[in-house]
């Protein structure tokens, strides 16, 4: 517009001194119009989704140390400490594809007293380098073994499991004049953990008198009750260590399912078995309030120097801890996808370079070696579904 009117100013002046009447209009033409653009469709306000988290544990059978893995380990120093980190090397990556993994150690761990094996064992402390660096971070404690040092081994084992890194966890030593205190849990991915451990037996030991800590038996369920109640609101997963059954049987007790069961009722998630030194079977129970829970009878020997065919075969369980945070707050936890993957545990003559191997890597040829019977891969399948129900047997998966 501007440039439009300075080119109409003379011809306005000059017809103005003529007196030639009014000025032309000056409206310009007006501009062309276009069309209004259409407001854009604003996106729909998108549906909150629940928040999903996982844990995938593991938990492995007896860690049985004999007199054989010491004294290796200590051969591999040449007298100065132990390295146990061969016996368990083979299993490391099914351990980095899990997130949490659990181990009963089946003897007392300590710097305190000589090493000893059967029938009363003593574990030099060095082993808990090799098998935190595996990767475990949890341990059970509560076993037939715990007793074997009285008093004295109690509380050189507890001063041993204290002065770990902060991120393992321990349960099986509890305060005596307080068994609800100090409860074991863990979060792990946003997903808290809780861990008891029982035993049945002490091998006839009894809880020392001058001992401060000591296990709680199975037979105690007024305890039991009272420790399930008092972890229970304080965790998303609730796991309870059972040392029972009958060494040698892959059978499970009438005990050890009414056990299960009543767990399961009191509230606890997930059951794992250990002492028969064998492999037995796994099952969902159904609680009294309708939740699934899962018990795995016995695992089995993870390592040991036994000598029996079937003392050879363990068990891990693998399992998945799922999370579920809904939009408005409330929370649901699932187990999915329980499994049980075999081990084998490999010696030569004399006990030579015990270690423990997943099943999947196993040959006839490593079975033919072995230092008191042979084995193959038929024969320990054959005891494993025998024992283990096919629905949660993993033979496939390759670790």
């Amino acid at each position: 517009m501007k440039i439009r009117l300075r080119g109409l100013a003379p011809v306005l002046a000059a017809l103005l001194v003529a007196g030639c009447g009014a000025p032309p209009s000056t409206e310009t033409a007006p501009a062309p119009t276009t069309a209004p653009t259409a407001a854009p469709t604003p996106e729909p306000t998108p549906e909150p989704t629940p928040m999903v988290e996982t844990v995938r544990f593991s938990a492995s059978g007896d860690n049985l140390i004999h007199e054989g893995l010491y004294n290796q380990a200590r051969a591999r120093t040449g007298g100065e400490g132990y390295d146990f980190a061969p016996a368990y090397e083979a299993m490391r990556s099914f351990y980095e594809a899990h997130d949490v993994n659990w181990l009963n150690q089946e003897t007392l761990v300590n710097d305190a007293y000589e090493p000893s094996g059967y029938p009363m064992f003593s574990t030099p402390g060095d082993i808990t380098n090799a098998l935190y660096d595996i990767g475990f971070r949890v341990f059970s404690l509560s076993n037939n073994h715990s007793y074997d040092k009285g008093a004295g081994g109690i509380a050189a084992s507890r001063e041993h499991w204290a002065a770990m890194p902060e991120d393992v966890v321990t349960a099986g030593f509890y305060n005596l004049a307080d068994p609800t205190a100090d409860l074991a849990t863990q979060t792990v991915n946003g997903i808290t953990i809780g861990y008891l451990s029982w035993t049945e037996s002490t091998n006839g030991l009894p809880t020392p008198a001058d001992s401060e800590y000591g296990v709680i038996y199975l037979d105690d369920r007024e305890t039991m009750a009272a420790q399930i109640a008092a972890l229970r609101p304080a965790c998303d997963v609730l796991i309870a260590s059972c040392h029972w059954g009958v060494e040698g049987s892959h059978t499970v007790t009438d005990a050890q399912r009414e056990t299960a069961q009543w767990l399961a009722d009191q509230g606890v998630d997930l059951v794992i078995g250990t002492h028969p030194h064998v492999t037995q079977g796994a099952e969902w129970l159904d609680a009294a309030d309708g939740t699934p829970a899962f018990v795995a009878y016995s695992l089995g020997n993870f390592i040991s120097a036994q000598a029996q065919y079937d003392n050879m075969i363990g068990a891990l369980l693998s399992i998945e801890f799922v999370k579920t945070t809904a939009p408005d707050g409330s929370v649901s936890v699932a187990l999915q996808n329980p499994a049980l993957i075999p081990t084998v545990t490999q010696y030569e003559t004399g006990y030579a370079d015990i270690r423990v191997l997943p099943f999947s890597a196993y040959t006839d040829e490593l079975g033919a070696a072995h230092g008191n019977f042979q084995m193959d891969r038929a024969g320990i399948e054959a005891v494993l579904r025998g024992s283990i129900e096919e629905e949660f047997l993993d033979l496939e998966t390759v670790w």
